[in-house]
């Protein structure tokens, strides 16, 4: 990742990334995360979409299924530059938990599992970082190792 560069044109130089670059553009958060910022991106990899039930992805990508995918997409990112280390004090001064709200507007929870940091939403599912803190020049990534469906997918 070079972080001279965008959240939007990481991902797309990324082999890592490849179907969150797809379904970034395919959902219009392209033109929210090409340029403004900060945001922090709770980023699925490509192992993480291949989780999900088979033909998922190519069903979210139709155009009758946009909004469900801007949805999808829009509660893996929280305004402002949430490093690791801001998430592991806010936990701290939460008691082992804290909540961030997504640009989608629904809540997002983060709480340790042993070393690793989990993120949920509020009917549980989750997803563990496994990777963390990717610097861009408009915010913060971090890998996930599952897609978060946000309670209702």
């Amino acid at each position: 990742m070079d972080p001279n560069k965008s959240i939007l044109t990481n991902t797309s130089d990324s082999e890592n990334y490849q179907t969150l670059s797809t379904v970034m553009r395919a959902s219009e958060l392209k033109d929210l995360l090409g340029h403004d910022g900060p945001f922090t991106v709770f980023a699925p990899s490509d192992s993480a979409f291949e989780k999900l039930p088979r033909h998922k992805v190519a069903e979210l990508l139709k155009p009758e299924n946009k909004k469900e995918l801007q949805d999808l997409m829009a509660f893996h990112v929280v305004a402002g530059n949430l490093t690791a280390s801001k998430i592991l004090r806010a936990m701290c001064r939460g008691n082992g938990v804290a909540s961030f709200t997504t640009v989608q507007g629904n809540e997002i929870t983060a709480t340790l599992q042993g070393i690793d940091i989990v993120l949920s939403d509020s009917v549980g599912n989750s997803a563990k970082i496994t990777a963390a803190d990717a610097n861009q020049c408009n915010g913060v990534m971090h890998e996930i190792d599952r897609v978060i469906l946000a309670g209702k997918f």
